[in-house]
């Protein structure tokens, strides 16, 4: 049943982004996961179609913020308004209050309002004036940014990064899927025609199911070994962190709910390996784990040398 729910969900998805199916699978093992989902790449490749045909095939409630430079924490949390009548203040929370919340074009406001994302993406609550308030089940952030060189963007901070327990890239359609793009412009009509195919309860109830997905000691020891080599690897300033290699975990087990498995294996590993930890490290030759492509080159080494269990 729970297969069948995914199926359903991953398809109502494709209906619309018709780039990678790779892309879509690894945005909904962050949303099982329990996980936060950064997707980069350069404009026009749909970045936003993917986030939002997700947003619009769950049955609960969206927002999406417009990252700008001149966007301030409180455009983001919210602000408390002074009410004449009650002679209160009475709090208007911000778009952050949702169930899964589009932040487009995240690294294009400064490292301020990007860190008033942070208690909400590692607790599930937000803090303001001195008042915590949690926020409902699922929660889940998915943030679109240009690459860092591009014009007009600020670095993302490290411990910003951090909280995305992946980073995809979304690359250029194939010949079929972009023929596709041109003659019938779903970005335009079908993403507003989009239905939802699953409730926020379904989301709850499906990412239950990941903590209890088997893991053989095996592949503990092989994400380890993995974990281990990125700390002692020449070409690296800083190597996987604990809070990587849970992430690593967590996503693993989320893989083995999407494909209809109790169990993960060392393809799941393989798999996510580079998505989970390639912005959680730091190049020696380049000290900013904003250059993707050169932490995943030394990654992926790390993956061809350590071997796998079988």
């Amino acid at each position: 049943m729970a297969n069948l729910k995914i199926d359903r969900l991953r398809d109502n998805i494709r209906n619309v982004f018709l780039g990678h199916s790779k892309a879509v699978d690894l945005l909904l093992i962050g949303m099982l996961a329990r996980g936060h989902v950064l997707i980069e790449d350069v404009p026009g490749v749909g970045k936003t179609v993917l986030a939002k045909s997700l947003a619009k095939s769950i049955d609960c409630k969206f927002s999406r913020i417009q990252l700008t430079p001149d966007l301030l924490p409180s455009d983001v949390l919210g602000v408390s308004i002074f009410n004449t009548q009650t002679q209160k203040f009475d709090f208007k929370p911000g778009p952050v209050f949702a169930n899964v919340v589009l932040a487009d074009e995240i690294n294009r406001t400064t490292p301020r309002t990007q860190s008033a994302l942070l208690e909400a993406m590692s607790e599930e609550q937000v803090s303001v004036e001195n008042t915590t308030m949690p926020l409902e089940r699922p929660f889940m952030v998915v943030a679109t940014q240009n690459p860092f060189e591009f014009e007009g963007t600020y670095y993302l901070p490290e411990n910003q990064l951090d909280r995305f327990i992946l980073r995809i890239a979304v690359g250029y359609p194939e010949r079929s899927s972009e023929h596709r793009i041109l003659t019938t412009q779903p970005g335009r009509n079908a993403l507003d025609q989009l239905k939802p195919v699953m409730t926020g309860a379904e989301v709850v109830e499906l990412q239950d199911l990941v903590p209890n997905v088997k893991l053989d000691p095996a592949i503990v020891d092989y994400i380890l070994d993995l974990v281990e080599a990125t700390r002692h690897d020449e070409q690296l300033h800083l190597g996987v962190s604990p809070r990587g290699a849970l992430a690593l975990t967590q996503a693993v087990q989320a893989s083995a709910v999407l494909n209809g498995r109790d169990f993960a294996t060392p393809d799941d590993v393989k798999m996510l390996f580079i998505p989970v930890c390639a912005h959680r490290v730091v190049s020696k030759t380049y000290l900013h784990n904003g250059d993707a492509n050169a932490t995943a080159r030394v990654l992926q080494a790390v993956l061809d040398q350590v071997p796998a269990p079988r």
